[in-house]
């Protein structure tokens, strides 16, 4: 999670006109974790209600960085004469406000998948050979922004990168005893796989302290990006307690092309999230989810990138496939640590100087952690193609071309903006953003070819491969089990038969 909540100040404050040292950096990590822990919250207790936790979206910052490159939001080139702090403020406030609007509208998407239980419609046609190549382009378009922020300091950069992968593979099995703890059964002390929980934590913490040592020996001269001290006007400039609250940067502003834009990151996160659900129910322990819970979760998640947008986080919230790996390693599923988590976040997120010591990590730091997570996000997006036929050449071309295509036109968009010239300048906007988009260019391409070359269920990877629930089981309440049953109202909402039409009802009959 440390990677998402950092990465949208980080990767979006330079493009929102940000000041290096502007301490609403800070405020935004704060935000971020506020309405994650909100969002959390929400969806263990009224959501799937499963052990799962919810945070920043890469999908959506791809679309931002989009939006954000069109001429009308680049930079005024007297920026750094601009003294006035309200006229700053406003500058980089006016593009946040873009992106919140595009949230807003574009989250009420899978508000209203997940409360009309559109979901088992739209899987038939969103396959793994779409949503393979789209989340695969989530961390491919974001190789520039690792590499600006890496190129600090390589050796730093470097670095980091080796800790997170000797914690994360090398170490993954090594225990470590947990002081004033007690085994009931062996009397020694309790061990804890740290290493395999908190790699990226660890490696960013490591590597933090090897640069402070350098900085406060002066190996690393002033002004050097890798030194500790040179965002600490940041901290000091940081209120010590705030609260977020919605629409603190303004009124949130709309656009038909960022909308658009913005829904192809809604639709890969619904359809990510969904895989999410599932894996969390294995390792947990719990049975598969009831579709109406699946329904119940993505309508939460939708609830949680609107109040995103409210907010003005930069970006919409999603299930973290990293924290569901957690839970199999710490062998801990329960609901109620992942509420106390949540908890845990909002109160940081109240703490200001908890933000501002986020934003005051150096940046070659932030480049090296980024190669290993964009890297990780590109991977799982090919995990999606476990079920699908790779022998078959029909596959390999839709995978291989769908992703070399998205980042073809992508790339070739940002280098050539205000290329495409309609007449429209309504339609010059939908059509720059979305091809600039190399996430949503690759799904296009998945969906159309998967849809419309011929090709068997087992090829395309849809045939079904593990046990599901029998259609009675689903029709029947009372076999679901506790763990997806809202607490408290469950028994009322029985009394009711027209609630069984209500797809996120837990008493839902599908037909």
């Amino acid at each position: 999670m440390a990677g998402s909540t950092v990465a949208t100040p980080v990767i979006l404050g330079p493009l929102l006109c940000m000041a290096p040292d502007d301490p609403n950096k800070a405020n935004l990590i704060s935000t971020i974790m506020f309405v994650s822990g909100a969002a959390t919250l929400l969806q263990s207790t009224f959501g799937t209600r499963l052990p799962i936790i919810q945070g920043g979206s890469f999908s959506f910052i791809v679309v931002a960085i989009a939006i954000l490159s069109q001429p009308e939001f680049k930079c005024p080139t007297n920026l750094d004469k601009i003294t006035d702090e309200k006229e700053r403020e406003e500058i980089w406030q006016i593009r946040i406000r873009e992106i919140q609007g595009a949230i807003i509208v574009a989250s009420l998407l899978e508000v209203f998948i997940g409360l009309f239980g559109i979901v088992g419609k739209i899987l038939k046609y969103i396959t793994p050979m779409a949503v393979a190549p789209a989340i695969t382009m989530i961390g491919l378009s974001l190789f520039k922004k690792s590499a600006e922020y890496s190129s600090r300091n390589w050796y730093i950069a470097i670095l980091t990168i080796l800790l997170i992968v000797v914690f994360s593979q090398y170490c993954m099995n090594v225990k470590l005893p947990i002081p004033f703890t007690k085994d009931l059964t062996t009397g020694k002390l309790i061990r804890y796989p740290v290493f395999q929980v908190f790699p990226v934590l660890l490696g960013m913490g490591v590597a933090w302290l090897i640069c402070y040592i350098m900085t406060v020996t002066n190996v690393f001269e002033p002004g050097n990006r890798s030194r500790t001290d040179v965002n600490l006007k940041i901290i000091s400039n940081t209120l010590w307690f705030r609260f977020p609250y919605p629409f603190q940067w303004g009124i949130p502003t709309v656009s038909l092309g960022a909308v658009l834009g913005m829904m192809a990151g809604v639709i890969a996160g619904t359809v990510e999230s969904i895989g999410d659900y599932n894996a969390c129910a294995r390792i947990s322990g719990a049975e598969p989810p009831p579709v109406h819970a699946i329904n119940r979760g993505i309508f939460i998640e939708g609830i949680g990138c609107v109040v995103s947008g409210m907010f003005g986080t930069g970006t919409g919230t999603t299930s973290l496939s990293q924290n569901i790996g957690a839970i199999g390693i710490s062998k801990v599923g329960s609901r109620r640590v992942i509420q106390a988590s949540g908890l845990i976040m909002i109160v940081f997120a109240l703490i200001g100087k908890v933000g501002a010591v986020f934003v005051s990590i150096p940046e070659p730091i932030i480049g090296g952690t980024f190669c290993v997570v964009f890297a990780t996000v590109a991977a799982v997006g090919l995990s999606n193609l476990q079920q699908v036929d790779l022998n078959s050449s029909r596959n390999i071309f839709v995978i291989g071309f769908s992703i070399f295509f998205g980042l073809t036109i992508s790339q070739w968009m940002e280098a050539n903006s205000g290329i495409i010239n309609t007449g429209s300048e309504t339609l010059d906007q939908i059509f720059t953003i979305l091809l600039k988009t190399g996430m949503f260019v690759s799904f296009f391409l998945g969906f159309v070819l998967d849809n419309t070359i011929p090709g068997t269920l087992v090829e395309r990877g849809l045939a079904p491969t593990t046990p599901q629930s029998t259609d009675d089981q689903e029709n029947d309440p009372e076999n679901d089990g506790k763990s997806y049953k809202l607490p408290f109202v469950t028994d009322f909402i029985k009394r009711f038969k027209l609630l069984k039409l209500i797809p996120i009802s837990p008493t839902y009959k599908p037909r």
